[in-house]
C-alpha cells in the first residue's frame, strides 16, 4: 500500500491551544506522524512516497475560498517565528472580510486551538498534497488504495473557515479529484464530527459524507453533527450524521457499521470512496470517549475493504500517541487482508 507524507509537514509546531478558558499543552504534536511511519516502517507491505510538491493554490480553491488561501498565505508570512492564537471572532453578517492583519484571524478561523504559525500554511499545503497525490495513484490506475499520512489534519476546515487543528480540508480536496471519475463517498470515523468536509458537499448531489462520532450535544465541534443534518438542495439525503454517546465499544460500533453505514454506501453506488481516519476513538485517547480497541481497528479495516471500491484512506486525529502507530497499522493491515479475501471470492466465483 502506498504512503503518502512529506517531512516538511513536521515545520509547523503549534506550542499550546486554549480550551475550556485553560491554557494546554497542543494535542496535535509533531510526533505523531513520527509514530505512525516507525509502526508501518517495520512491515514490508507498506511503501513510502513523497508528493511532488505542496498542493498549488489553484487546486487548493478548487476546494476553498481563495481568500482564505491567501490570508493563510499572507498571516504565516506576518508571524514570522512568533504563534498567533485568534481571539476575535466576529459573526459574519455585514462583517467586511479583511485580507491582512493578524488580528483579523478570526474572521477565519472559529476557535482557539489553531494557531497561525509560520509554517502553518506550508505545512498544510504538503498535507492536502499526500492527500490529493494518494487519489491521482487511484485515478491513474497505479494501486486500488493508498493512506496519506496528512498532518495538520483536515476534517474540520470548511470552505472559508479553519479550525479544529486543520487548515485545508485534505479529505475534500481528495474527494474532488476523485470525483472526475464518478460519484465519492466519504466516511468519517474520527471521534468528532467532520463539519468541514459536511460542510464543502452539503449541497452537493455527487459526494456522500456519512459521519459516525460523538454525540455534538457533549462534544467539539458542537454546532454541528446532528442526526438531522442530511444535506440541501440537490444534495438533500447525501449527508448521514450518526452521533454516538460516549462509551461505545466495539460491538456497538460494529453493530452501526453493518447496519447503517454500508448499507448507505453501497445504495449510493460510489466510484472511489475516502475514509477520514481518525483513530481518536480509541480507549484511553484525551480527547475521545469511545472505548475502541487495536484489535476492533483491524476488523474495522477489513471490513471497509470488502466494500470493494478504490479507496484514499486519509489521516485525522488519533491522540493516544504512545499507541497511535500501531492502531493505525492495524487498520491498514487489516484493510489489505480484507482486499484480498475479497479478491480471493472473485476468483472462485
Amino acid at each position: 500500500m502506498p504512503v503518502v507524507f512529506d517531512h516538511g509537514q513536521l515545520r509547523h509546531r503549534p506550542r499550546f491551544e486554549w480550551a475550556t478558558g485553560k491554557r494546554i499543552e497542543h494535542l496535535e504534536r509533531v510526533t505523531r506522524p513520527g509514530r505512525i511511519l516507525s509502526a508501518l516502517e517495520s512491515s514490508h507491505r507498506f511503501e513510502l512516497y513523497a508528493p511532488p510538491g505542496p498542493l498549488r493554490p489553484l487546486e487548493l480553491e478548487r476546494t476553498h475560498s481563495p481568500a482564505l488561501v491567501r490570508y493563510l498565505r499572507a498571516a504565516c508570512r506576518q508571524v514570522k517565528d512568533a504563534t498567533f492564537y485568534p481571539n476575535v471572532f466576529p459573526k459574519r453578517f455585514s462583517v467586511t472580510a479583511p485580507e491582512q492583519g493578524l488580528v483579523r484571524a478570526g474572521f477565519y478561523c472559529f476557535d482557539a486551538g489553531t494557531p497561525i504559525t509560520r509554517w502553518a500554511y506550508s505545512s498544510a499545503r504538503l498535507s492536502a498534497a499526500c492527500a490529493t497525490e494518494a487519489a491521482r495513484m487511484l485515478l491513474e490506475g497505479e494501486t486500488t488504495e493508498a493512506y496519506a499520512l496528512c498532518r495538520p489534519p483536515g476534517h474540520h476546515a470548511e470552505h472559508d473557515l479553519f479550525g479544529g487543528y486543520c487548515y485545508f480540508n485534505n479529505a475534500a480536496l481528495a474527494a474532488n479529484r476523485l470525483r472526475d471519475a464518478g460519484r465519492v463517498a466519504i466516511v468519517d470515523i474520527d471521534f468528532h464530527h467532520g463539519n468541514g468536509t459536511q460542510q464543502i458537499f452539503y449541497r452537493d448531489a455527487q459526494v456522500l459524507f456519512v459521519s459516525i462520532h460523538g454525540d455534538p450535544q457533549l462534544f467539539y465541534p458542537y454546532f454541528s453533527g446532528f442526526a438531522d443534518e442530511a444535506g440541501e438542495g440537490p444534495g438533500a439525503g447525501t449527508s448521514f450524521n450518526l452521533p454516538m454517546k460516549a462509551g461505545v465499544d466495539d460491538a456497538g460500533y460494529r453493530e452501526l457499521i453493518e447496519g447503517r453505514v454500508f448499507p448507505i454506501v453501497r445504495a449510493f453506488k460510489p466510484a472511489s470512496l475516502v475514509v477520514s481516519a481518525g483513530f481518536d476513538t480509541y480507549v484511553g485517547d484525551p480527547i475521545g470517549e469511545f472505548n475502541l480497541s487495536t484489535a476492533f481497528f483491524s476488523e474495522l479495516g477489513e471490513r471497509f475493504a470488502g466494500l470493494g471500491s478504490p479507496t484514499v484512506i486519509v489521516q485525522e486525529g488519533g491522540y493516544q500517541i504512545a499507541q497511535l502507530g500501531t492502531n493505525v497499522r492495524a487498520f491498514l493491515e487489516g484493510f489489505l487482508e480484507g482486499r484480498t479475501s475479497v479478491a480471493r471470492l472473485r476468483r472462485h466465483r
